[in-house]
C-alpha cells in the first residue's frame, strides 16, 4: 500500500509546487505595486467569478422595449401610454412565493422573536379572511389554503405590500447566512434570538458576531478577517421588482429576438407568449389547453367537468401554466403581484418625452442613509430586532446636490402641475401615496388583465385573495451573465511597447 500511495503523494506535491512557482502575482497596471502581497501593503484584488444566482432566481437579460398597453384600452383609463424605455439586467423569481416559503418565514420569526416580541410574528401573518365573500361559500379556504400541505406549492395570498418587503429582507439575510455557512466561514446557528440574529448589513459593519469557523485570510496583516462587501461573496438584497422590471420580464421578448441578430423589434406581445389567444396553438397533445389560470367568463373559473380548461377554480401550483421565454411561470394569471412602484395615472405620459428617466423607470424613491454616530461617523447601534437604523436624508444635504433636491420624490412629474393639485384619497380619488402598482392578472380576472402592460393598484396596507408576489434582485457587473464582459471588445493590432522603469 505504501508503494502505491507514496509515489502518488509525491507527484501531487510536485505538481502543487510547480503550479505555485509558475503562478506570478498580479501587479497594478498603473503603479506596478503587487496585489495581494503583504510585503507590498496587502491591497487585495479579489479573484472574482461574477455574481452567483440566488435560490429560485432567473437572470433576466435587460434591454429596450415599449412599456405600456399593447391591446385596446377597454377600461378607457388612459393611465398607461406606451413609451420606449430600457431595463438593466436583473434577477427575478422563477415562481411566485409559495405558501410553504411563507410558512418557513413565519416559523423563523416565531422561533427568534416569539418570546420577546410576539407582535412581530402577528404583524407578519397573512390575512386568511380575504377568502370570505358576502354571497359565496369560500370559508373552507380560510382555514385550509395557507395552513394545510395540500397548498404547499400554491402562491401565498393575503399578504400586503409591507409584509412582502419584510419577507424579502428576511430572505436576503437567510440566503447570505447560508452562503457563509456553505463556504465554511461561519457555523450554522439556530439559537439566534432578538437582536442577536444574522443581518447582512449588521454583519458587514461589525455589529453581528457569528460563530466563526474560518475567516478569510487578511493580506494586509497576514491574519484573518471577516467577509467584506468588496469580496463579492454576499448577494445583493432580495426585493420587490419595479413595475418596469416586472413588465419587461413578463413579456419575454428575448424569444422574439432569438432568431435574429438585428436590433429590430419585429413585433410586440399582448401576453407573455406569442399570438393573440390564451390557448395553446401547436398541433400536439397540448393543443387547445389554456396557457394561464384566469376567469374565462361570468361564472367560468375552470371549465366543465370532464373538460376543464385551466384546471383550477382558485389558484394553481406555482409551476403550472406555460413558462415564458425567460422560464418564468405565471407572469399572467394565477395571482396578481405586488411591484415596488407607487401608482400614478400620468406617470407614463410624463415620461414619453422625458429623456432623463427612460433607464430603469421607477416611482417611489425615498432616499435614506444609515443613521451615523456624529462623533465616530460609524452606524449607530442596531435596533432590538438586529437591523441597522436608517433615516431619511436631510434636505440641507440634498439641496446641494445636482441629481435630486428632496429625499422623498413621490410627486415628481406626476401630472399634478408641480403639486398644485393634490391627490385627496377618499374624497376625489382612491389614489394616494399608499397606492402601489399590481400586475399580472389573477385566477379571478378576465383575459384583458393577463397582458403585462395592464396595470392596477392596491393600497399598500391592504391584502387580497388574488394578490401575491415574487422577488427580484439587481444584477451587478456584466449584463449577460454567460462569461461575457460589458462593452464590445476588439483586438488591438498595435503591439504595446514594453518600457523598463526603475
Amino acid at each position: 500500500m505504501k508503494k502505491t500511495l507514496i509515489p502518488g503523494l509525491c507527484f501531487a506535491l510536485l505538481a502543487f509546487t510547480l503550479a505555485s512557482c509558475g503562478k506570478k502575482s498580479e501587479s497594478s497596471s498603473t503603479t506596478g505595486w503587487k496585489y495581494n502581497d503583504q510585503k507590498w501593503g496587502g491591497f487585495e484584488k479579489t479573484d472574482y467569478e461574477g455574481q452567483a444566482t440566488g435560490p429560485n432566481l432567473v437572470l433576466i437579460e435587460g434591454g429596450t422595449f415599449t412599456m405600456g398597453l399593447t391591446d385596446q384600452d377597454v377600461t378607457y383609463e388612459w393611465n398607461n401610454v406606451p413609451r420606449r424605455v430600457t431595463v438593466a439586467s436583473f434577477y427575478m423569481d422563477e415562481t411566485e412565493v409559495r405558501n410553504i416559503d411563507y410558512q418557513e418565514y413565519l416559523y423563523w420569526i416565531a422561533r427568534v422573536y416569539g418570546e420577546t416580541y410576539p407582535e412581530v410574528w402577528k404583524r407578519a401573518l397573512p390575512d386568511t379572511l380575504v377568502w370570505r365573500e358576502e354571497l359565496a361559500y369560500n370559508d373552507p379556504m380560510v382555514e385550509n389554503y395557507f395552513r394545510t400541505p395540500d397548498y404547499y406549492e400554491y402562491p401565498v395570498v393575503g399578504v400586503n405590500w409591507y409584509q412582502s418587503n419584510d419577507y424579502a429582507k428576511w430572505r436576503t439575510d437567510r440566503v447570505n447566512e447560508m452562503i457563509l455557512v456553505k463556504r465554511g466561514i461561519i457555523d450554522p446557528s439556530t439559537d439566534q434570538k432578538n437582536e442577536n440574529t444574522y443581518d447582512s448589513e449588521a454583519y458587514l459593519v461589525g455589529q453581528y458576531e457569528p460563530a466563526v469557523r474560518k475567516n478569510l485570510p487578511d493580506k494586509r496583516t497576514g491574519g484573518e478577517r471577516r467577509v467584506r462587501l468588496e469580496d463579492g461573496i454576499l448577494l445583493p438584497a432580495y426585493r420587490l421588482p419595479t413595475e418596469a422590471e416586472w413588465e419587461y420580464a413578463a413579456l419575454g421578448l428575448l424569444g422574439n429576438q432569438a432568431t435574429t441578430k438585428d436590433e429590430l423589434i419585429t413585433d410586440r406581445r399582448i401576453y407573455p407568449w406569442d399570438g393573440n389567444t390564451v390557448r395553446y396553438q401547436k398541433r400536439n397533445k397540448n393543443q387547445g389547453k389554456m396557457l394561464a389560470n384566469f376567469k374565462r367568463s361570468n361564472g367560468d373559473y375552470g371549465g366543465m367537468a370532464g373538460a376543464l380548461n385551466d384546471k383550477a377554480f382558485y389558484t394553481a401550483e406555482v409551476r403550472s401554466g406555460l413558462p415564458n421565454d425567460y422560464g418564468l411561470y405565471n407572469m399572467a394569471g394565477n395571482v396578481c403581484e405586488w411591484t415596488s412602484d407607487l401608482f400614478r395615472p400620468m406617470t407614463s405620459a410624463d415620461l414619453v418625452d422625458n429623456e432623463n428617466h427612460d433607464l430603469n423607470p421607477y416611482r417611489g424613491n425615498v432616499f435614506t442613509t444609515k443613521k451615523l454616530d456624529p462623533e465616530t461617523g460609524a452606524p449607530v447601534m442596531k435596533d432590538s430586532l438586529g437591523h441597522l437604523i436608517y433615516e431619511m436624508m436631510d434636505t440641507t444635504q440634498t439641496a446641494l446636490r445636482t441629481n435630486y433636491k428632496r429625499p422623498e420624490v413621490y410627486d415628481f412629474l406626476d401630472g399634478d402641475r408641480e403639486s398644485q393639485v393634490e391627490y385627496f384619497y377618499g374624497k376625489s380619488t382612491l389614489i394616494s401615496d399608499s397606492a402601489r402598482v399590481i400586475k399580472g392578472g389573477s385566477w379571478a380576472d378576465r383575459a384583458f388583465w393577463l397582458s403585462p402592460g395592464a396595470r392596477r393598484y392596491l393600497q399598500e396596507s391592504k391584502s387580497s385573495k388574488i394578490v401575491g408576489f415574487r422577488c427580484a434582485m439587481i444584477r451587478k457587473g456584466a449584463v449577460t451573465g454567460n462569461g461575457d464582459r460589458d462593452g464590445n471588445h476588439f483586438r488591438n493590432k498595435r503591439k504595446k511597447e514594453k518600457r523598463r522603469y526603475d
